[in-house]
């Protein structure tokens, strides 16, 4: 039961619960200040007009109206609220209109048991080879084959296992660069016209305007078309797929809307931007026979817009590369990432340096921990400005690292600090558990499905600085909690690994989608329908 009451011009909710199983207390309550939000502007438009054109202008207006609501309240910038602990603490998920608007003082819970759990390994698993070979085109942009990031990884892994597996792997994508390569591991590659954007030249998109794509799927003749998204290849991919009447999978990597929220910051055109993200994603990726997504929260956050057939496709790490055996003979890679000071504690963050990661909060770590060295492996749209915000402070820019150096540099940190927001899942965190250093991440995305808190890592408050300070402190303070949770996470990765999640992706979630497909194409076409309309009597059921 939710109850709204005015004071001032802020809404506040109580609402109570039923303990879900496992919470050993009675109950539990939640307390939210309340605006409107991207997600119940969506709601809203919906309800007020069920046409697109309609709901487009309903959109539009109900978005300007939430941004003149935001400013006469001096809340815009307070958190938004995460809809998957909700549906974390009711034990099941929970429709987002259960809880909406924008947050100011987040869930106030009385739980004996923790509710924010790490995703749990299966204990059995399909032999990797268990079903037939297929012909399996994957079509992905940016390329993972000179652009790095955490997803380039799971697509390459992905690659080494199916084709293990006995499949015949082929990989469609855009890249113009001098160094790409003509194939992986014996894969062909077909590369097709892309484009950059002008914001972010490092990455390469393509809608296939040569259709060199189509071309070459109809020569190969795929069982399974594998596509990347969020991006615009996804769209021709798609009609493709229906063309060539070919199961299509969609594997969905960046939350859009998140990306919408942070990069459009006047609160008008931002509610609309994000509001319109949320229209137009259920309509593409609901083509698709199968819907991937890298985490728990994400596929959530996807089934809260309107998608359809989301399953979550499984974590891995290689545990053999990330390894906290690079720590030994380690000091000149500790020398270099602590600028000459080895014995100072080591802070480290690794990933693409863009606005969206939060990694400017970093510095009111340092400011509070003076003793503490920071290291940022990686590159991006925001190296440039984060370097002038960290130019005074005792931090190491090392750039892209890769193979055994960036292996040496997880290895060599007492710390891995993650403080973005929105990720979907976090790759990086991983390598890090992997290599036995505990993380401090962020309590949003998917890193929760990642961090055991308070076991493997720490999980703070999204864009929270004090309570990222004082989580760091804590670990940095006693040598002995983190050897502990450090060997936690190690052991934690041990259970994942990349061919396990290739044996489910190939035998589980690749059959799921043929079988809808083979449903799909069953089911009467109009004119079928039509003719049971006008056609006369059904002929009766047999007893």
């Amino acid at each position: 039961q939710a109850t709204p009451t005015e004071r001032g011009s802020t809404a506040v909710r109580h609402t109570r619960f039923l303990a879900p199983e496992g919470i050993t207390s009675s109950s539990f309550s939640i307390r939210l200040h309340w605006h409107p939000s991207e997600s119940e502007t969506f709601r809203m438009s919906r309800m007020l007009c069920p046409s697109r054109l309609g709901r487009c202008v309903s959109l539009m207006m109900l978005s300007f109206a939430t941004a003149a609501a935001l400013r006469a309240s001096n809340l815009r910038d307070v958190q938004r609220p995460n809809f998957s602990r909700a549906g974390g603490l009711l034990g099941r998920y929970s429709p987002p209109s259960l809880i909406v608007g924008r947050q100011e003082n987040v869930l106030i819970a009385q739980a004996r048991t923790p509710v924010q759990r790490a995703q749990s390994p299966r204990l059995s698993l399909p032999k990797l080879d268990e079903t037939p070979p297929r012909k399996v085109a994957l079509l992905v942009e940016p390329t993972p084959f000179t652009h790095v990031s955490g997803y380039s990884n799971r697509f390459k892994e992905m690659l080494r296992f199916l084709q293990q597996a006995g499949d015949d792997p082929i990989v469609i994508t855009p890249d113009d660069s001098a160094d790409r390569p003509a194939d992986f591991l014996g894969m062909p590659i077909t590369y097709v016209r892309g484009f950059r954007l002008i914001w972010y030249k490092q990455v390469q998109l393509t809608i296939d305007l040569g259709l060199r794509a189509l071309r070459r799927l109809q020569e190969f003749r795929p069982d399974v078309m594998h596509v990347a998204a969020p991006g615009f290849f996804v769209v021709p991919a798609l009609i493709y797929a229906r063309l060539l009447r070919v199961p299509a999978v969609v594997s969905y990597h960046t939350h859009l809307s998140v990306y919408a929220e942070r990069y459009i910051t006047w609160p008008g055109f931002q509610q609309l931007a994000v509001g319109l993200t949320n229209l137009i994603l259920p309509l593409v990726l609901n083509r698709a026979d199968l819907v991937l997504a890298t985490s728990p929260q994400l596929q959530e956050s996807l089934r809260a817009i309107g998608c359809k057939r989301v399953e979550v496709w499984r974590k891995g790490v290689d545990t053999d590369i990330f390894s906290p055996s690079f720590n030994a003979s380690n000091s000149e890679v500790r020398q270099h990432l602590t600028a000459g000071e080895p014995e100072r504690p080591l802070l480290l963050y690794v990933g693409r340096l863009g606005m969206e990661k939060r990694i400017e909060m970093l510095r009111d770590v340092l400011h509070a921990m003076p003793s503490a060295r920071l290291a940022i492996v990686g590159g991006g749209p925001a190296e440039e400005q984060l370097r002038g915000c960290f130019a005074n402070e005792d931090v190491v820019f090392t750039g892209v690292l890769s193979g055994e150096a960036l292996s040496r540099a997880y290895a060599a940190a007492d710390v891995f600090v993650m403080p973005s927001d929105s990720e979907t899942l976090g790759f990086v965190v991983l390598e890090a558990m992997a290599s036995g250093v505990p993380a401090v991440c962020a309590n949003a995305g998917g890193l929760p499905s990642l961090v055991h808190d308070e076991v493997t890592g720490f999980l703070f408050k999204p864009g929270d600085s004090d309570d990222l300070i004082a989580k760091v402190r804590t670990l940095l303070s006693d040598a002995q909690l983190r050897k502990q949770m450090g060997a936690a996470a190690r052991e934690e990765t041990l259970l994942w690994n990349w061919e396990a999640a290739t044996s489910i992706l190939r035998n589980e979630q690749y059959t799921m989608a043929e079988e809808r497909f083979r449903k799909r194409h069953k089911a009467p076409g109009l004119l079928g329908r039509l003719k049971r309309v006008f056609g006369g009597a059904r002929k009766p059921a047999s007893a």
